[in-house]
């Protein structure tokens, strides 16, 4: 057995040690010949010995191929024609022929001569250990005992060698090399007897162990070929999620021994890379070109980038960048990556801009294992792309999977499929026509009073739940809850200051990607009898405009059924007049951050003006969020500003207080009319 592992070029580090042990090896090897060799050597040779001989030799030009869960392994068949020499002819035979297959091998596969001359020591050795033991009986027993022996001691000075050079531990190397090569080597080791026993019959027999000897070999070879398949993408030949594990398992080994030598540069980063736009080259182009794509792709990643470079499925590639000294250079070679894509990619005469987002997570600082760093480089591409940026490094304040938001996201889904008293709750903030005075609409509001950890800020709530299957839930929760509270105050006797008044709920874009939230509201209305337009889905501006395509169908239904759309903080987003004219709007909120400034600041009083323009010619009803005092108040009303809302008017309440609020503000309102 042999690890290739054990290549030809010296170890990174401590080569000194390295070689050291080698020289011991084979000085104990070359001790072993020059003592059994004179006189152990008989004058003549019987012809079973010669096609033994010859058989070993041929054998070993074509070693097995095993693959094991970290390394791969070359076995020699030779050792089953040299083991039955050593049986049948003694010691000093069994040693030359493997010496000879030694030298082939050697020769066949490029082998230095340093590791040529180890290996020949190290078979000597194992031989000279396997003789100690055969010298006292021929019995079966002995033989097997032989057979482990030399199995076990060969074994031991590989896995020493593979330890002084890569570390990792030498028990678990010894260990592992054991486990992978026990199999295929030991059948070799006990196949021996029943070569000698056929070369005593007729040595024409012994030959036919080289067809099994094939056989054997054709089938290592297949499952090489098929852990190799299973650990790379058919498309690219690049690495597979199961072959970069392996890899970065490798090298944060490596990396570990770095730090532990002091060495600098003994980071590791991680880069995840999602490519842009590549949905619309295969809707457009085909999955052909797609293909070729990334075919592309993964060739420029491989001939520019110094680093193991794998493809996770679909446009997401993971390159593992080895041998870096901070996050610093981790972020630099990420943007080397982008500039390799920043070229088009020309397909078919059509050239095809290439560009993507990735996420950088560096070793140690972001993880310690690959799962570890694949989600961390994970939630920074994702952090690269809600910002509009090409590149972004893990920072934890970005990351919705720390353990304390983990277990808050999976008290909230218990608390959502739970019936009762759970804690949840809608608070009211009216929405005052300012022209009259008069409450038109209400905001409902999510509240959460968590049992241990108290009422829950509501931003730190969604941003929980945004992320995951819980924003679903929460949002069929809070729109049934809005209906059946609409439900209730018409039906109830003290409703009548609430009966006619809207209520705009908060919706996320995901919610609107499919049209079950339109099928849901439908069957609720019908349910409980209320009315289209006495409810209002408010939308964030930013997350609309990022895939208006992509909702405008769920939004076009929406507006069928009567449910009015609301475009929420905007001047914050990117809106387009087009885009605003195309989508069903019926009112555009205007962000607290310009409201704040309308009295004080004559850039927001300008911008919001500007906003109340804009809103007017488009036909939107207009909504300023934020009003904290009279004198912005009057500033709206100048401006032609519909509706607004704030701690001016009312904080946000739950339904009985609101009920009481309502008719205090309608009397006040009549009075003041009056």
């Amino acid at each position: 057995m042999e690890q290739s592992a054990l290549r030809n070029v010296a170890p990174p580090r401590d080569a000194r040690r390295f070689f050291a042990y080698v020289a011991v090896v084979i000085g104990a090897g070359a001790v072993l010949l020059a003592v059994h060799l004179p006189g152990g050597f008989p004058q003549s040779l019987p012809a079973a010995f010669w096609v033994l001989a010859g058989c070993a030799v041929i054998a070993d030009t074509r070693p097995f191929v095993q693959v094991g869960r970290d390394d791969v392994l070359l076995t020699f068949p030779s050792v089953c024609f040299t083991f039955a020499i050593q049986l049948a002819f003694g010691f000093a035979p069994a040693v030359l022929v493997q010496l000879a297959a030694v030298v082939v091998t050697a020769g066949w596969l490029r082998h230095a001569a340093w590791r040529a001359a180890f290996n020949a020591a190290q078979y000597l050795v194992s031989f000279a250990v396997a003789d100690l033991i055969v010298r006292r009986s021929h019995h079966v027993g002995w033989i097997v005992v032989a057979a482990v022996a030399w199995f076990m001691v060969n074994n031991l000075l590989v896995s020493t060698a593979v330890w002084l050079r890569f570390g990792k531990g030498w028990r678990a190397r010894f260990a592992r090399a054991v486990r992978v090569d026990a199999l295929a080597t030991g059948a070799l080791l006990l196949s021996a007897p029943g070569l000698v026993a056929a070369a005593r019959v007729d040595v024409l027999l012994i030959p036919l162990a080289l067809v099994s000897l094939y056989a054997v070999r054709r089938m290592t070879v297949l499952s090489a070929e098929r852990a190799l398949e299973a650990r790379r993408d058919s498309l690219t030949g690049l690495a597979n999620r199961k072959g970069l594990e392996r890899a970065v398992a490798n090298r944060l080994q490596e990396h570990a021994d770095r730090a532990a030598n002091q060495e600098a540069a003994r980071r590791l980063a991680l880069l995840l890379l999602d490519l842009d736009g590549f949905k619309q080259v295969n809707d457009s182009l085909g999955h052909r070109v797609g293909d070729r794509l990334l075919v592309e792709v993964a060739r420029r990643l491989t001939d520019r980038a110094d680093a193991e470079v794998g493809r996770l499925g679909g446009d997401e590639f993971a390159i593992v960048v080895p041998h870096l000294r901070d996050v610093a250079d981790a972020r630099a070679h990420a943007e080397r990556i982008m500039d390799v894509l920043r070229e088009p990619v020309l397909l078919d005469g059509l050239p095809i801009d290439v560009g993507g987002s990735v996420g950088v997570a560096v070793y140690p600082e972001h993880g310690t294992d690959f799962e570890e760093l694949m989600q961390h480089a994970d939630v920074a591409m994702y952090d690269a792309k809600g910002r509009g940026d090409n590149l972004a490094v893990y920072a934890p304040e970005a990351d919705h999977n720390s353990p304390e938001r983990l277990s808050l996201l999976a008290d909230l889904r218990k608390a959502l499929e739970s019936t009762g008293d759970t804690g949840i709750a809608l608070y009211y903030q009216p929405q005052v026509e300012l022209a009259t005075g008069e409450v038109v609409g209400l905001e409902a509001l999510l509240r959460w009073q968590h049992p241990e950890r108290g009422l829950v800020d509501p931003e730190e709530l969604i941003k929980v739940a945004e992320h995951s299957s819980v924003m679903r839930l929460l949002t069929f929760r809070v729109i049934d809850d809005a209906i059946d509270q609409l439900a209730a105050w018409a039906e109830g006797p003290d409703g009548g200051a609430a009966a006619r008044v809207r209520v705009a709920v908060n919706v996320s874009v995901r919610d609107l990607h499919t049209g079950e939230i339109a099928d849901r509201i439908a069957a609720k209305l019908r349910q409980t009898g209320i009315e289209p337009e006495r409810l209002e889905l408010e939308i964030t501006e930013s997350a609309l405009m990022a895939d208006p395509r992509r909702v405008l169908a769920t939004l076009a239904r929406l507006d069928r059924l009567g449910i009015a759309i609301a475009l929420d903080d905007f001047g914050t987003g990117y809106s387009s007049m087009l885009h605003l004219r195309r989508l069903p709007l019926k009112e555009v909120k205007i962000d607290r951050s310009f409201v704040l400034g309308v009295a004080t600041d004559p850039d927001d009083a300008a911008i919001v003006r500007s906003m109340i323009d804009l809103a007017r010619a488009l036909g939107l009803r207009i909504v300023a969020e934020g009003v904290e005092d009279e004198r912005t108040w009057r500033m709206l009303v100048e401006a032609g500003c519909d509706l607004a809302q704030g701690w001016y008017f009312a904080r946000p309440m739950p339904p009985d207080r609101l009920l009481d609020w309502l008719t205090r503000h309608r009397r006040s309102t009549v009075a003041h009319t009056a």
